[in-house]
């Protein structure tokens, strides 16, 4: 099947936080058979900061807009399967109905949304807002999370279906490897600082690292340049891809925080749980409803309502537990939740689609002279 997809960026991670799962899905698609094209603006300086040496697994189009819009929409009308991302970043509602004018027999358009709490709210706040219409109309909704409320509300919308395809791990990319003393801390977390997030880590990381002066905090990440920070911090600036395995293997534990959105609507594990899992790290999560459908706590993975559950993990877990827990949350991704798994589940939905189409056109006559 012939996919053309319009995202934010395959080719870096900077500012964008999807990059990680774009990648784990559309190599592992690439790998079932299917022929991939994504297409890229050229903004935030994302060219300027590529992580990816390579990528043979898609064609990329990086394209200047407005001025190549045109182009990239009529170059995706011969695709199998046009997939519209959330959070692009330019164009966003123009390629949203836009891409759905390819809409045909022959080519699927799907919508796949990569923040939906941030998606769902927009059209629950603004009921003149031009995508609550579009949804009925797409042949595809994937998420990237959400679980039960996400799916819901989707339908509510007209959706003809949501399906979730949650975050994975990629063990080519993300995988244990020698720590570095240069990243050496007791404690890191990597995420850029966002309006969405920064009370959360506020909450959870900078409060741990004032109530545990004894302990070294890492912040890795956009943004945190203007902030003050508590004196064991130090914060590393943006981080490529190419250095989260290092900054997981080498920190005692890995901290998450889910943006705000995303903890209220649950079922949304981000990229950064399956990157340190790859890494055999021990991570602290902030709690979120669903966490037990992937990880089992206490476990496989530490799950703190505040602060102080996060230093009481520091104080009384010594490196050796930690390392187990790392070791179990290794495990339980590479079975249950790895991005080849991941695009199978697309593909199934795909190929069954495929197939029912398939039933609806009729058969040819037969020429009983013939």
């Amino acid at each position: 099947m012939k996919i053309y997809v319009f995202g934010s960026s395959l080719t870096s991670c900077y500012w964008n936080g999807a990059a990680t799962y774009y990648r784990g899905i559309y190599k592992n698609l690439s790998k079932l058979g299917h022929e991939i094209t994504f297409a890229e603006p050229d903004i935030y300086n994302r060219q300027q900061n590529r992580d990816c040496a390579e990528i043979d697994y898609a064609t990329v189009r990086v394209y200047q807009t407005p001025r190549d819009l045109d182009k990239v929409l009529s170059e995706s009308c011969d695709s199998d399967l046009i997939v519209k991302h959330s959070g692009v970043g330019a164009d966003d509602e123009l390629l949203e109905a836009e891409v759905l004018l390819c809409g045909s027999a022959a080519t699927r358009v799907a919508f796949w949304d990569v923040d939906a709490p941030a998606t769902l709210a927009r059209v629950d706040q603004n009921l003149s807002d031009p995508f609550r219409e579009l949804i009925p109309k797409y042949d595809f909704i994937f998420t990237y999370g959400g679980g039960n409320p996400v799916i819901e509300q989707y339908a509510s919308l007209g959706a003809k279906n949501c399906i979730p395809i949650y975050n994975g791990l990629d063990p080519e990319t993300h995988h244990p490897v020698a720590p570095d003393q240069k990243f050496k801390c007791d404690l890191a977390l990597v995420g850029n600082r966002l309006p969405d997030r920064e009370a959360r880590v506020e909450q959870f990381f900078l409060a741990a690292a004032e109530k545990a002066p004894e302990f070294q905090f890492l912040l890795g990440g956009e943004g945190w340049g203007g902030r003050s920070l508590p004196r064991n911090v130090r914060w590393i600036g943006h981080v490529r891809t190419e250095h989260h395995n290092v900054i997981n293997c080498s920190a005692r534990m890995v901290l998450n925080i889910n943006r705000e959105s995303m903890a209220r609507t649950g079922f949304s594990p981000p990229t950064r749980v399956f990157e340190a899992a790859g890494a055999a790290a021990c991570l602290i999560t902030d709690a979120w409803t669903g966490v037990e459908e992937f990880f089992d706590p206490g476990r496989e993975i530490l799950v703190a309502t505040d602060a102080e559950d996060v230093v009481q993990y520091l104080r009384d877990i010594p490196p050796a537990h930690a390392r187990h827990i790392g070791s179990a949350m290794h495990s339980r991704a590479l079975r249950d939740h790895t991005y080849e798994l991941r695009a199978k589940e697309v593909d199934i939905v795909l190929q069954s689609e495929t197939r029912s189409q398939s039933k609806d056109i009729p058969a040819p006559l037969v020429d009983s002279a013939a």
